[in-house]
């Protein structure tokens, strides 16, 4: 089943007045210039939260759960503002209204989208996924003079994107943002500051995501081995591949199999490594290796050629030399020292 809403977004306070109004609900000012609307039990749970900021600059927030899949179609005729839209949960879907169908916009992806007059956005939450939503919106009429603080961190297809205070060009652009933006949105969402130091605190994060994204923009324009920003994505893929690392120390040895496994190219995987643990792959999976031989070697009793095969090397003079160059022993001396200290 699917429910379609129109609404407005003149700036972010408008898109809340107008859902609570379709749903029959009531919307809350929680603060000077902040809107909250509460997802109605009959509709789903969770929240839409709005904040307008000065110079045409708003953000809408979004953490809900739905019973039906919801359609928004933003009003046709007018000029919408430029939006830059970071998904942090399940996919949604993005489509201008003279489009067949729905793109989807997946985990730790981003949308930055602008339409025109005459093709409008519409966008599809689907039902029974938990959908969380930051989204940047920025009236570009109101924004032309503030634009000039940003210019030189701008190309020239940004510079023209900005300056379209007419809605004259479609836009859009999906990529995948930064670990920096995600960072920068947590602390924006978890602010538990109050009053006027809350919405400076606020707008400055707002601000902070925004060039964060426009220099992720731009980076994304070099080819991916030559990308200097880490992308949430990338992070997330790291984590797999730690993970497998740490549960099949056992076997995993070929980087390129790894990074395949995890869905990204190997250089791709090398700087991530290189940037969280300040090492690459390969010492990475020796370093766990000596560290699980250590714990073998405290809470077995295996014996050393046994611990040798089960931390994934072939060679015991080897496994030997480099626990030697960590811990200033050889695994069988740190063994005895360990019998030693248990039964002293």
């Amino acid at each position: 089943m699917e429910k379609k809403i129109d609404i407005t977004d003149f700036e972010a306070s408008n898109i809340v007045i107008d859902m609570a109004k379709s749903l029959g609900i009531e919307h809350e000012v929680t603060n000077k210039n902040e809107y909250c609307l509460r997802i109605p039990s009959s509709v789903g749970s969770g929240y839409v939260k709005a904040y307008n900021f000065d110079h045409g600059v708003s953000v809408i927030e979004t953490d809900y759960l739905l019973k039906d899949d919801l359609v928004f179609e933003l009003q046709r005729g007018v000029i919408h503002p430029l939006k830059i839209i970071f998904n942090r949960e399940s996919s949604f879907y993005h489509k201008f209204k003279k489009e067949e169908s729905f793109r989807e916009i997946k985990t730790l992806q981003s949308l930055m989208v602008s339409s025109t007059l005459t093709d409008n956005h519409m966008f599809k939450i689907p039902a029974n996924e938990s959908v969380s939503i930051f989204s940047i919106e920025i009236n570009r009429k109101l924004f032309e003079k503030k634009i000039e603080d940003f210019l030189s961190d701008m190309n020239d297809e940004l510079v023209e994107l900005f300056r379209d205070v007419n809605g004259i060009k479609q836009f859009i652009y999906i990529g995948n943002y930064s670990i920096n933006v995600s960072e920068t949105i947590t602390e924006f969402t978890e602010s538990e500051l109050e009053g006027f130091m809350r919405s400076v605190s606020l707008e400055g994060k707002a601000y902070d995501v925004l060039t964060s994204h426009i220099q992720q923009y731009i980076d994304d324009l070099n080819s991916p081995n030559k990308r200097k920003i880490l992308r949430q994505a990338t992070i997330e893929r790291l984590k797999e591949a730690v993970e497998i690392i740490e549960n099949e120390i056992d076997t995993v040895d070929n980087i390129d199999i790894l990074a395949k496994r995890v869905g990204i190219n190997q250089n791709t995987l090398q700087r991530a490594f290189k940037s969280l643990y300040n090492s690459s792959i390969k010492e990475y999976i020796t370093n766990h290796r000596i560290e699980k031989a250590k714990e073998l070697l405290e809470t077995t009793d295996l014996n050393i050629t046994e611990i040798t095969y089960k931390i994934g090397i072939n060679s015991r003079s080897y496994f030997s030399k480099i626990f030697k160059k960590r811990y200033g022993l050889t695994p069988k001396a740190y063994k005895f020292k360990i019998r030693q200290t248990n039964t002293g």
